[in-house]
């Protein structure tokens, strides 16, 4: 693993580099985006780094200074080669004073690269019973507040799944806990709005341009139609869902030319 904060490579990645006073750390009042590495290059690093921007815009941190991000992401990627990894840009509201508010100090910038395994091309999923808020302030916005995810992951592990569900106040589907859902009625791949509150994902947007798809909002109950289910990450790209619930489930063919057509397209965006 490799770390870069605030313009300095670190010697060791694991060492302190971030204040007890951080307002990240404290509050959780931060945003980031993590990028798949394939053969040392970044992917969608453009779309990545318009979201990270306009994260940062929506939880009233100052503008990002993406020429330094530029040069952490550039920094621990040349110091060391990554076949398949994940780099996460983290930028926080840098050290204040404990409690909700803001400080005077400058933000927290923070690069780390780290390999990755691939993911299984497979995985179940569960359903949880806590909401998510479409009408919330951070709705659609990649901050670091993600206690709730940790909770709902926790809960989906203990049903065997690898990843949880949620629906939003209106009882739509939404999303994952760090991952967008596709499923298929009457032959059609469908997902839901980002009306939905679920997040712009990266994945999400090239793959409903790639290979099309409709976005509609619709109560998580219709799942129990779909003839497939499929979720899009950036660590996952385009990943097959076998079990939902209780309910078992069988690769289709939507899911198989998705994949295709992501494996096909993907090489258009690697690169810096």
């Amino acid at each position: 693993m490799r770390a870069w904060v605030d313009g300095e490579l670190l010697a060791d990645a694991e060492a302190p580099a971030v204040r007890v006073a951080d307002h990240g750390f404290t509050v959780g009042d931060g945003v980031f985006e993590a990028l798949k590495v394939v053969d040392g290059e970044p992917f969608a690093l453009e779309r990545h780094l318009d979201r990270l921007v306009v994260s940062a815009e929506g939880l009233g941190l100052p503008e990002v200074d993406v020429i330094a991000v530029r040069a952490g992401i550039d920094a621990v990627l040349d110091a060391e080669h990554l076949a398949l990894g994940r780099v996460r840009i983290t930028v926080t509201g840098g050290p204040a004073p404990l409690g909700s508010g803001r400080g005077e100090h400058p933000p927290t910038l923070a690069v780390v690269a780290a390999p990755m395994d691939p993911a299984p091309t497979e995985t179940a999923v569960a359903v949880v019973p806590w909401p998510r808020n479409e009408r919330g302030a951070l709705a659609g916005l990649k901050t670091t507040s993600y206690g709730e995810n940790v909770v709902a992951l926790a809960y989906a592990k203990k049903a065997g799944a690898s990843e949880a569900i949620f629906a939003n106040l209106a009882g739509h589907l939404c999303e994952g806990t760090g991952s967008n859902v596709f499923y298929v009625v009457d032959g059609e791949l469908r997902t839901p709005s980002l009306g939905s509150g679920c997040l712009a994902g990266v994945t999400r947007a090239l793959l409903l341009e790639w290979y099309d798809g409709r976005e509609v909002d619709e109560p998580i109950g219709v799942v129990e139609q779909a003839s497939e289910v499929f979720l899009v990450s950036t660590t996952r790209d385009v990943q097959a869902v076998v079990r939902w619930d209780e309910r078992e489930l069988e690769p289709g063919p939507v899911t198989a030319d998705a994949l295709a057509a992501w494996r096909r397209r993907e090489p258009e965006l690697l690169g810096r």
